[in-house]
């Protein structure tokens, strides 16, 4: 069993409110949550119960209204935007349903661009690494306009993990994917994040990746209403 010190994401009754009055949203609702180092969680629930806005919140991409989020012992929610941008940089790696590669550079360019912009040394060897576990090794010169969808997201998740991020964040990575292809980038992903020691969170409408995580939270209208081990009750996630 693992300790508290291994523990590396924690929100404490995190709040995330729009609007006012009749017209207060409350998008995340006292969420209370541990997240260990090394563990795969996925987060499901109907649209609207708010997963998209806690991702941003764990991730520092948005501000919450109270409460606090820890990352690796340190409570982010306190840091100004220059030190947030710093944790997202280094601490963090995101994967969006929208790929959000630059047109004009090719696939390695694409996925150390990150690296340049933060200054940090390039570890071609771990790269490279990166690049053949997720088969993209004879696309390396390629253009995103050249690839199909699945080697695109394989991009996207190269350049998120190429950083050497503790926490990988992912919102409906396999949105725009096919069935087949979408389960074969579930599958790199995690064993992507497994050899390289990362967290993974992701959040996702396909029970067979919430049934392949440590642990499944369903959320309700901005709470987590149950908390399993990989599987949820599918009729909540419509």
């Amino acid at each position: 069993m693992k300790s508290n010190s291994d523990i590396i994401l924690k929100t404490e009754e995190l709040c995330k409110y729009y609007g006012t009055g009749d017209n207060l949203v409350k998008a995340v609702d006292h969420i209370n949550l541990q997240i260990q180092q090394g563990e795969f969680i996925t987060i499901v629930g109907k649209s609207g119960s708010g997963k998209s806005t806690l991702l941003h919140t764990l991730g520092a991409l948005d501000n919450p209204t109270s409460g606090k989020v820890w990352i690796d012992g340190e409570n982010i929610a306190a840091f100004k935007e220059e030190k947030l941008s710093k944790i997202r940089r280094q601490k963090i790696g995101f994967i969006f349903q929208a790929y959000n590669l630059i047109p004009s550079l090719n696939v390695w360019e694409n996925i150390v661009l990150p690296l340049g912009l933060d200054g940090k040394p390039l570890d071609e060897s771990f790269i490279k690494d990166i690049i053949e576990t997720l088969g993209l090794t004879d696309k390396m010169k390629n253009l995103p306009n050249t690839l199909s969808g699945g080697q695109q997201q394989r991009c996207a998740i190269a350049r998120a993990i190429a950083a050497k991020p503790s926490i990988i964040l992912a919102d409906e990575p396999t949105g725009n994917l096919d069935t087949q292809t979408g389960d074969e980038v579930i599958t790199l992903l995690k064993t992507s994040a497994k050899k390289y020691g990362q967290t993974l969170v992701v959040i996702t409408h396909n029970e067979e990746i919430a049934q392949m995580a440590d642990r499944t939270i369903l959320l309700a209208d901005g709470k987590i209403v149950s908390m399993e081990k990989g599987k949820v009750n599918s009729d909540e996630k419509k």
